[in-house]
């Protein structure tokens, strides 16, 4: 296959899916998500055991788009867990791929990212990178405090999607983003709620391990000595705990299921059950939204809501009309990530920026 624009690889792991897309510049040649078996996950103990299946199904994309790997100029990773870094494009090297093969920071599919996106262009010689990656630290000072001194907050969020979702508003208040008050929330598997001050997210719940609402499938903010005590007399080893809480708490603990389809379903047939834990997530997501209020002054522009969750018209809607008061409320359904992962690359690649070195 050619083009005269470099063609652009983009591979965005999450915990339920591969999210996979080819760009010819930045326009899209295709994009697709790759749902995998929730049996299919959880049979690996390590989220680096995945590699193989994850490089099979995005060579099987290639394949069925007929795409010669050779072809590709570019290739792109979601960024995982590494050590803290300011926001924008990173070319791949061996120090962030040491720092996610061995889980340095935490485990989670986006560590997946980089490694898939650097072996494959190594293949052909291509360069490789990776862009605002879940680490992306902005935060205030005074958001970095905790109760305890040793335990500084720490908050890795969907920095790539969070980032997109606001420049995307910017661009319908007719304002740059730097001059932007807007609190973004991505909820999908995971759910993070950021107050985007001026181009820089100042605040944001840890999306990962246990700040803000529970989400579809992990615990979100409980009671710290009520859980050492649970996890006391269960007997949880800290690989356990991480899973419980991170992977079969939330909606699935509640109702087995993380498919807000199936469970936007279920209401609607009148299963109070589900209705009230629905609805308790909701409340949950609406609570952490009014904080994030509370950390831009109530100088809020707009509130943008996006990730797989708002698809569902039940959730989005008992949503909106909880928080408008606080600024106008707009749904983005679109995924802009891989776009934005593309544009990040291309950036570097023709001149326009400079990548940044891990």
């Amino acid at each position: 296959m050619k083009s005269t624009a470099p063609l652009i690889f983009v591979i965005n792991p999450g915990s339920t899916g591969t999210k996979l897309a080819l760009f010819a510049g930045l326009k899209a040649i295709f994009d697709v998500e790759i749902e995998h078996r929730r049996k299919t996950i959880e049979a690996f103990v390590n989220v680096m055991d995945q590699a193989d299946l994850r490089r099979e199904v995005a060579l099987d994309a290639l394949a069925g788009h007929d795409v010669d790997l050779a072809d590709i100029d570019i290739f792109v990773g979601r960024g995982g867990l590494l050590r803290p870094v300011p926001s924008g494009a990173f070319r791949i090297n061996k120090r962030m791929l040491s720092d996610l093969k061995s889980a340095r920071f935490g485990q989670h599919a986006s560590n997946l990212g980089a490694v898939l996106a650097w072996e494959l262009a190594k293949l052909h010689g291509k360069p490789s990178f990776i862009a605002n990656p879940v680490v992306v630290d902005e935060l205030w000072p005074v958001a970095r405090v905790s109760g305890l001194p040793d335990l500084p907050r720490q908050c890795p969020f969907h920095a790539l999607s969070h980032k997109a979702a606001a420049a995307k508003m910017a661009a319908k208040l007719h304002k740059p983003y730097s001059r932007c008050n807007l609190i973004v929330a991505h909820l999908g598997g995971g759910v993070t709620i950021g107050a985007h001050h001026r181009g820089r997210v100042v605040d944001v719940n840890h999306g990962l391990y246990g700040e803000g609402p529970f989400t579809p499938e992990r615990s979100g903010g409980i009671c710290t000595l009520q859980f050492y005590r649970y996890g006391l007399e269960r007997g949880l080893s800290p690989e356990n705990a991480t899973a419980l809480l991170t992977r079969h708490a939330g909606l699935v603990g509640h109702l087995g299921t993380n498919d807000c389809r199936k469970i936007e379903a279920r209401i609607a047939a009148g299963n109070k059950k589900y209705a009230l834990i629905y609805d308790a997530f909701i409340y949950q997501v609406a609570k952490q939204i009014g904080a994030m209020a509370a950390a831009l002054s109530g100088k809020v522009d707009a509130i943008i809501l996006t990730g797989g969750v708002v698809r569902g018209k039940l959730f989005a809607g008992k949503l909106r009309r909880m928080i408008r008061f606080i600024a106008p409320v707009h749904v983005i359904v679109e995924n802009s990530e891989m776009l934005a992962l593309a544009d990040a690359a291309l950036s570097v690649v023709t001149g326009k920026s400079k990548a940044k070195v891990y």
